[in-house]
């Protein structure tokens, strides 16, 4: 039964691996230390070893669990209570929650603040737009992170970021805010900006 457990416990820590890149933006937005977002990017080029592992260990947790044991006969007495950490339910919750951390970059975004502004009239003189190219984002949790910090300056009109091209091309108002404030909004949140340019 240690065996096991070990098992199921590795199912546990794989799950929580793969998805450890997306989780640790939002426990930074809600701890409120940003720079600590992207700490874990390093594992993203890892996430499909360790899904694929997560689906073999989780599986072959319920092959152990479900496959029919030989029963020996003998005429002593061995009702023995099985512990729930040995329990059919203790794998479901497991596997439940392994489906859950392998899934969480897709509804990451449920956990971030609204970052929708109202719309700002802006003299078209003051509007500008700038283009930032972006290391270290590795999924849609880094993107809303990322728009997340740069929606808390002022004159921020609008802003769009991109993690699969590494791209974000904000439009601020430059009599409230400048792009290199813009820049450090963005570098706050542990990914790097290498370029920026006036569009």
């Amino acid at each position: 039964m240690k065996t096991e457990n070990k098992i199921i416990g590795a199912g546990f820590f794989t799950a929580i691996a793969a998805s450890l890149c997306c989780i640790t933006p939002i426990l930074a937005v809600v701890a409120g230390t940003s720079g600590l977002a992207s700490a874990f990017s390093w594992l993203e080029p890892m996430r499909p070893y360790f899904i694929g592992l997560t689906v073999l260990i989780i599986g072959f947790s319920w092959y152990q669990k479900l496959k029919t044991k030989k029963h020996i006969e003998c005429n002593c007495d061995t009702k023995e209570k099985s512990k729930f950490i040995n329990s059919k339910m203790f794998l479901g919750i497991i596997t439940v929650f392994a489906v859950l951390m392998l899934l969480f970059p897709y509804y990451s975004n449920i956990f971030y603040p609204n970052t929708d502004k109202q719309i700002l009239i802006v003299k078209k003189s003051s509007s500008q737009k700038a283009e930032y190219t972006i290391n270290g984002m590795t999924c849609a949790s880094c993107e809303k992170h990322v728009n997340y910090e740069v929606n808390k300056l002022q004159g921020i009109i609008n802003s769009n970021v991109n993690y699969t091209n590494g791209k974000a091309i904000v439009e601020f108002d430059n009599s409230k805010t400048t792009i290199n404030e813009i820049e450090k909004a963005i570098n706050s949140t542990g990914y790097i900006v290498t370029n920026k340019k006036l569009k």
